[in-house]
């Protein structure tokens, strides 16, 4: 007889296990709807789609009480600063999902107007493509981030590594220049 049998279950893991089922259980998204993909964010928490099934369904009005940021729609050049400060007031640890094709690339909107692509405000974990995204589709990207908030390192060199991603992030090309097929 091991130390697994004869001692109860919830006596093993460890630290980082532990801290990490608590973050991927208890991530609350921060509103931040911009366009046409926030009724679907709002359709998402409805009663048809439940998001409380997951344990997100408290949308915080604060970003001081929210550890995830999704962005949903287009992002004017005017907006960009904005959603930087609410994205700076969130707490450690925050995460980002990019919902529909504007946030993640610009869309449609390839103009002076508008931000190609969030990834150059913010460091974007998920990106969910759509035109915009159905209720699933955002459900099964929270549970993506939920199952990266459970696995994400603790550690003194853990701010270290999130800053140095988030300015190789931004130090990248923007897509407006880049050159393609389309140009």
């Amino acid at each position: 007889m091991g130390i697994e049998e004869s001692v109860p279950p919830f006596m093993l893991g460890t630290v980082e296990g532990v801290v990490g089922w608590a973050r991927g259980v208890s991530v609350w998204p921060v509103t931040f709807g911009l366009a046409c993909c926030s009724i679907e964010m709002m359709a998402t928490g409805g009663p048809r789609f439940d998001i409380a099934r997951i344990g997100s369904e408290v949308f915080r009005g604060s970003p001081r009480q929210a550890d995830l940021m999704i962005v949903a729609g287009r992002v004017s050049q005017k907006m960009a600063p904005i959603l930087r400060q609410v994205y700076d007031q969130m707490s450690e640890s925050k995460w980002v999902l990019a919902m529909g094709v504007c946030a993640s690339s610009g869309g449609m909107f390839n103009n002076y107007a508008i931000v190609q692509g969030v990834d150059h405000v913010v460091p974007v974990d998920i990106y969910l493509p759509g035109c915009p995204p159905r209720p699933e589709m955002l459900l099964n990207a929270l549970m993506a981030i939920k199952e990266h908030a459970r696995r994400s390192p603790l550690g003194a060199h853990r701010r270290e590594v999130a800053r140095a991603a988030e300015e190789a992030a931004l130090a990248a090309m923007p897509t407006s220049d880049m050159r393609g097929l389309l140009r």
